[in-house]
């Protein structure tokens, strides 16, 4: 056992110090996908295994589960679990909970949503099939993003690293409130109804000072199945069980073993970092390019995502900035160059596994757009992490010392 008021270290925030290997975890697996899609051996075995009906039919209106459904509906439930531990966390005791301090992360995340999104529907706004795709360049990949920054090493200031979480953190908030009102159908109000009953009974839980995890765990796992078969995206159930995990506030030492939410948070991380995310990276990012064209990037689905995610977020995040300081809201980080921001604001339009997310929700059983929307991701996130990397590296060289005569 630990010993009492003995401090541990947040198992989140640890890996985001070294995130380095998360980047390159999920850059392999996504790697894997594209060779092994485009491979003829192993194409259809690819195709055939995600979409393996494994049973059972746990909503109606999904039908039988497949090896798809359980990556993306269930064990992506687990990450958003984990996205929601961070928000709370940060909300409660962490860079957000200072108004002063979340009102430049806020201000710029809602114009890199906003941005991106108007850059999409300007490009592919007139062909209605494709409107509901509007929110695919809105999010940031946060493993990716700080993966980049990692790189870079001490040519990045803690400072600048810190902002860019806490702006992809904000960013995280408004895709969970995208999905849940924007991509949620056919509501079925009685198992909305259920699930309103298992969120009251975990925050007795809570006000009843239950502080082991598996009883919240179990909460969890009966609110997902109640959320997926209301209609409303399952993965939403993560977030919102979240908010009812106990957090132990302790001045100075914010990351108590004693907090439920931290001990959570400490288990869950690793299994997210380095299995759930890369295994969705391999089952969605997989797309075949036989019998496609170099003319496909022109195609308006493409042309739309990477646009809003190079254009559009690039200059939503540091027009943003830009306002709130000349306006006096808020300050940029202290001792971190306009140039920085700018190479922040660049990897921030790296958008892939929320991009994915929410473009399987935008375009179900299209294999022609879902190919497309994965081109559009790509290209979008890659030219993103490529130009970030680059001004950030510009931006940190040392300065050259004048030698001695």
């Amino acid at each position: 056992m630990r010993a009492r008021g003995r401090r541990v270290t947040s198992a989140l925030r640890a890996f985001l110090r070294s995130e380095a290997i998360g980047g390159i975890v999920l850059m392999a697996a996504t790697l894997a996908a594209l060779i092994i899609a485009n491979m003829a051996m192993t194409r259809e075995i690819y195709r055939e295994a995600l979409h393996h009906a494994t049973g059972p039919v746990l909503a109606p209106a999904i039908g039988p589960m497949t090896v798809h459904l359980w990556i993306n509906d269930g064990l992506m439930a687990l990450f958003f679990l984990l996205v929601g531990l961070e928000i709370k966390r940060e909300l409660v005791d962490g860079e957000l909970a200072n108004p002063a301090r979340r009102r430049l992360p806020v201000i710029a995340a809602a114009a890199g949503m906003a941005a991106p999104a108007l850059v999409y529907l300007a490009i592919a706004g007139h062909d209605l099939a494709l409107v509901r795709g509007w929110a695919i360049p809105a999010a940031t990949d946060i493993a990716f993003a700080i993966g980049v920054m990692a790189l870079l090493g001490p040519r990045v200031p803690p400072a600048l690293k810190l902002f860019l979480t806490t702006v992809a953190i904000v960013d995280d908030m408004g895709a969970v409130a995208i999905i849940a009102v924007a991509y949620s159908h056919g509501i079925d109000w009685g198992a909305l109804a259920a699930a309103s009953g298992v969120v009251a009974a975990m925050a007795a839980m809570n006000r009843r000072g239950v502080r082991a995890i598996w009883p919240y765990l179990a909460a969890f796992a009966l609110l997902w199945w109640m959320v997926l078969m209301s209609g409303v995206h399952a993965t939403i159930a993560g977030v919102v069980a979240a908010a009812f995990v106990p957090f132990e506030r302790t001045e100075g030492a914010p990351d108590s073993a004693h907090s439920t939410l931290h001990r959570l948070e400490h288990g869950l991380s690793p299994w997210v970092a380095y299995a759930i995310v890369p295994l969705f990276a391999f089952a969605n990012a997989g797309v075949s390019l036989a019998g496609l064209s170099p003319a496909i990037l022109a195609e308006p689905l493409v042309l739309a995502i990477a646009g809003g995610l190079f254009i559009g977020k690039q200059a939503g995040i540091l027009g943003g900035i830009v306002m709130a300081e000349r306006m006096r809201i808020a300050r940029r980080p202290r001792g971190v160059s306009w140039l920085q921001i700018y190479g922040v604001a660049l990897l921030a339009g790296i958008g892939f596994t929320m991009s994915l997310f929410i473009g399987g929700l935008a375009f179900p059983g299209n294999a022609m757009l879902e190919a497309e929307l994965k081109i559009g991701v790509l290209t979008g996130s890659v030219l993103s992490a490529l130009a970030g990397f680059g001004v950030l590296w510009l931006a940190g060289a040392p300065k050259p010392r004048n030698r001695e005569v």
